[in-house]
């Protein structure tokens, strides 16, 4: 393999979130592929290369992902050092496995850099632990957007025991609530629903499963945003609580 592709997580938003593993690609990038939900401070750390925006995002025009991966192929062939800048983590609904795997394929030696998630992140700026000891023994990451309009186990994430965070949630709350409530999931289950993880503009509202919809609207909730639902959702101030203890 003579050519290389970075793909780099550049986390939540917050580019104080950014990895040092992250910061060291940039800094060598000539090529920065880089997607819509990326904060454009996290550039400082590559002022030289040149900026190619690939942006995805649901609901508005995006850059297909065919042309997307040959672009990658065409720069990385040319002897670029390319980075691939994706928000949050490049392999949590980032298609990083997807864009590695076409990229070996075709010869290209690909490193993956991992980055903070928005559902983590955003979580802990609420006060809310995605574990808790004798509250929630684990957590899910699930997307409420599918390929393929397939429909998520709703029953088996409703009787997991653990803490939900669904991203890309926003359009389909209705359906998420429905699904986990016909799941087994009881209604005044507790709910975050959390806007501009990491952000300063960061905010969220505080709801339960059978009302997050209407609250959602009065709220006006907008995307990005992650739901987290769980009990570990009730208290605001349950990650000082577990941290003291």
């Amino acid at each position: 393999m003579s050519a290389k592709v970075w793909l780099v997580g550049a986390g939540p938003g917050d580019p104080e979130l950014l990895t040092l593993k992250a910061v060291k690609a940039l800094a060598q990038a000539e090529i920065v592929m880089i997607d819509d939900l990326v904060n454009p401070a996290v550039l400082e750390h590559c002022p030289t290369a040149r900026v190619v925006p690939v942006g995805k995002r649901g609901g508005c025009r995006s850059t297909p992902q065919a042309f997307i991966h040959r672009l990658m192929l065409r720069y990385a062939r040319q002897g670029k050092c390319v980075v691939r800048l994706k928000g949050g983590d490049p392999c949590i609904f980032g298609r990083g496995s997807e864009e590695a795997d076409w990229l070996s394929e075709h010869g290209i030696e690909v490193e993956l850099v991992n980055g903070i998630t928005a559902g983590l992140a955003g979580a802990t700026q609420c006060g809310i632990p995605l574990t808790l000891r004798g509250v929630a023994r684990g957590v899910t990451l699930v997307t409420a957007h599918t390929q393929d309009d397939s429909t998520l186990n709703w029953p088996a994430l409703a009787q997991s025991g653990t803490t939900l965070v669904v991203y890309m949630g926003v359009a389909k709350l209705a359906d998420i609530r429905d699904g986990l409530l016909a799941g087994g999931m009881r209604a005044d289950m507790p709910v975050a629903m959390i806007e501009n993880a990491s952000l300063p503009q960061q905010r969220d509202c505080r709801s339960s499963l059978a009302a997050m919809q209407h609250d959602a609207l009065s709220f006006r909730l907008k995307s990005p945003a992650i739901l987290v639902i769980g009990e570990v959702a009730a208290e605001p101030q349950a990650l000082q609580l577990a941290i003291s203890a």
